[in-house]
């Protein structure tokens, strides 16, 4: 991976001040996702925060796989989790999980109970949300708040013993009711569920909440610096009284960012999921979602991805990033890396009528012309070749400078044509163009030195491979597609988020593409091989287009 310039913010500041006043010696990061969806673009910055501070301050992150939540957990997350983290280009130090702390998590909520910390509640799920109170009004003490310290270890023994069905107890935190922050009014930090982990089996009915699971699991890890986004800043005095209460040595310090939004996508797991499920979209890692699996088969670099993160910045502030921003990355990228190509999308055959019949050359052309160091291509020239539909009228309209009848027009890397007629079936169809051809323009360059205004790419007839051509834009049309005032996100589905062309034609040196591979083809934008590609049926998804055009 390149080296990057990282900017410094607010977060080293406070890691600057830390390690100055001895607060800490070292740095250790962590990212914890939870392994119940894939990763989004989100996510991605969170990542880049934690594995480049660890880095710039020579410590460790670890990838921690935050489990606490059996019933929506599965190992398919956790494999897709693991692969999007290395193809963005980090490395852990370790994969950890909230799961292998499991047993001193249970031993932390027994000392809270025989602290006088924490009790155990009959109260319904429904009953504990009403008795809460509001931000303008306290919360009213559950009728169980008071059982002794004995009857509490005895219940939270029974409910880890599976004596109890799911929902019928929860072990609470005992803090006050009357706090302002409604995280603090006894939290729930521990519920039964009778179900089957994905690391740990059926050795626990009792599992702990993220609130309670996450401070302890920093602490006993060794996290210095607990990185995590804005949402939880209401929560960090939670996270810190459990640190207090348990007298754990070391204690992580909780550090908030401002997430990343990004118009015109969603990121929320049960809608994507609902996305996936309907069959809107072509799975998790479909091109036209914010997801980073989709990112990738989309044909976004990783490079462009991080360049992005490093854009965007990171502050408390909230704010809504433009999607504009992301394609300008990714074409900042592609346009320095990819190799060009020729592709007719649309093709309409034009034929050379004074190029000898059977005659065919072999051009040779650059494989970036900003970048002579990649070397060239060679690519096949014969009397019929294909253009695109919308480079020939028969008619042209004001300052339209392709073909039509009498216009000569430079054929990239080749020679010039010039119009002379037409061919249409019975309804009136341009079926062929005719061209004739001046041998002395090889190259494109004329002796004589006139001008022509139009340059259009070509492949030809005879050597050209034929794929399908999948031009993906935005899901959704509505910037903010989660805003249910303006009803269902899928209300604002984008209806031209994907058109699939089929018969479109390319260069026949590239008929041994693989899937992954980037090309820009020339006036079209940049595309990638999808996963899906074979050499029976290549399949090509456009990353982006050279310009943005969305409204």
């Amino acid at each position: 991976m390149e080296e990057m310039t990282v900017t410094s913010n607010f977060i080293h500041d406070f890691i600057d001040e830390d390690l100055k006043n001895g607060v800490y010696t070292h740095v250790q990061t962590r990212f914890p996702p939870e392994p119940n969806g894939y990763l989004h673009i989100g996510h991605a910055k969170a990542i880049q925060i934690n594995f480049s501070i660890a880095e710039k301050y020579g410590g460790l992150c670890n990838l921690r796989l935050d489990d606490t939540n059996p019933s929506k957990e599965d190992t398919e997350y956790v494999d897709a989790i693991k692969e999007d983290i290395e193809w963005l280009g980090y490395k852990w130090n370790e994969v950890l999980y909230a799961s292998s702390y499991f047993d001193f998590i249970h031993e932390c909520a027994i000392k809270l109970i025989k602290l006088g910390k924490a009790y155990v509640d009959d109260l319904s799920a429904d009953e504990i949300r009403e008795s809460r109170g509001t931000l303008t009004e306290p919360g009213k003490e559950s009728p169980y708040r008071n059982r002794s310290i004995e009857e509490n270890l005895d219940l939270f023994a029974r409910m880890t013993n599976g004596e109890f069905p799911d929902g019928a107890r929860v072990l609470r935190a005992k803090i006050d009711m009357a706090s302002p922050n409604m995280n603090m009014r006894d939290p729930v930090i521990y519920r039964i569920a009778h179900v089957t982990h994905h690391q740990t089996g059926d050795k626990w009915c009792v599992y702990p909440l993220y609130d309670f699971a996450h401070p302890l699991s920093d602490t006993k890890e060794g996290v210095t610096h607990s990185l995590c986004s804005l949402e939880f800043e209401n929560h960090r005095p939670l996270y810190d009284w459990f640190l207090k209460e348990l007298g754990l040595p070391n204690p992580s310090r909780q550090i908030e960012f401002a997430r990343l939004n990004l118009n015109y996508c969603l990121t929320s797991k049960r809608k994507c999921l609902q996305l996936v499920k309907e069959g809107i979209v072509d799975g998790w890692d479909d091109p036209r979602m914010a997801t980073i699996c989709g990112m990738r088969r989309r044909g976004y670099p990783a490079a462009a991805i991080r360049d992005f993160i490093n854009r965007v910045g990171v502050s408390k502030a909230y704010s809504v990033v433009d999607f504009g921003l992301l394609e300008a990355c990714v074409r900042d990228d592609l346009n320095k890396n990819a190799p060009r190509c020729m592709a007719v999308l649309r093709p309409l055959k034009v034929i050379i009528d004074n190029y000898p019949e059977n005659q065919t050359e072999e051009l040779e052309l650059p494989v970036n012309q900003d970048r002579p160091e990649m070397g060239t291509r060679k690519t096949t020239f014969s009397k019929e070749i294909f253009v695109e539909q919308e480079d020939f009228m028969i008619e042209p309209v004001k300052k339209y400078f392709r073909l039509f009848p009498g216009n000569e027009v430079r054929l990239r890397g080749a020679y010039f044509v010039k119009c002379v007629g037409y061919d249409t079936d019975e309804n009136g169809n341009v079926t062929a163009v005719h061209c004739t051809y001046d041998p002395a323009s090889r190259g494109g360059n004329s002796p004589d030195g006139r001008k022509v205004k139009g340059t259009l790419h070509w492949v030809s007839a005879k050597d050209s491979v034929p794929f399908e051509a999948r031009l993906y834009d935005r899901l959704f049309n509505a910037e903010n597609p989660s805003d249910e005032s303006k009803g269902s996100f899928k209300d604002n589905l984008n209806p031209d988020s994907l058109v699939v062309l089929s018969g479109c034609r390319l260069e026949g040196g590239l008929r041994d593409v693989k899937p992954g591979d980037t090309f820009q083809f020339m006036r079209q934008g940049y595309f990638c091989v999808d996963k899906s590609s074979t050499s029976d049926k290549i399949i090509f998804n456009r990353t982006v287009q050279l310009n943005s055009s969305w409204k």
